[in-house]
């Protein structure tokens, strides 16, 4: 078996985009370079196991039925080294507590955390930087609307991930 199916799992929203094109361009201005090692993303699920992955493959496609659910990319949040933007998506919560169920037996307890989803434009920062960052962005800060038109399954390479499968939401509807 190869180090990569031995893997945990990740799963998550993809950005339509326009959106993903913002939110990449602000993490890769402001995420500090030798630690952006993946696109911008919102998490659903951070530590599947891998052993799973036809169960996990086979609930995202129950799920992928649904509407493309609508994102709204609200308020700047920081973190303690970093900057957030917060997702306000109702249908991406309701998918998300499916899932859950669905996983209950393998999650760990970061993914049993209330479902808080956002976009973390920056991490892992000096307190200053972060602080700096959090300003800039604030002044010309502009909430905006999105969708995720599919889940994305990855894998977790030690830092780096590697993209197993896009799983698309019902083309043509948004909800």
């Amino acid at each position: 078996m190869s180090p990569s199916a031995e893997a945990p799992l990740l799963i998550t929203a993809e950005a339509d985009p326009e959106s993903f094109a913002r939110l990449d361009g602000l993490r890769r201005r402001y995420f500090p370079p030798e630690r952006n090692l993946i696109p911008a993303h919102v998490s659903l699920f951070h530590h599947l196991p891998p052993r799973e992955h036809a169960s996990v493959e086979a609930a995202l496609e129950a799920v992928a039925g649904r509407a493309a659910p609508t994102l709204h990319f609200g308020r700047l949040r920081r973190l303690g080294g970093g900057v957030a933007v917060d997702v306000d998506a109702p249908g991406l919560g309701a998918v998300h507590r499916e899932l859950s169920r669905a996983f209950a037996q393998w999650l760990t307890p970061q993914d049993r955390q209330p479902f808080r989803p956002h976009v973390t434009l920056m991490n892992k920062a000096p307190p200053g930087d972060a602080t700096a960052a959090f300003a800039e962005l604030s002044a010309g800060w502009a909430s905006f609307d999105g969708h995720a038109p599919a889940l994305l399954l990855w894998r977790y390479l030690g830092g780096p991930w590697e993209l197993v499968r896009r799983v698309p939401f019902t083309p043509g509807r948004a909800g």
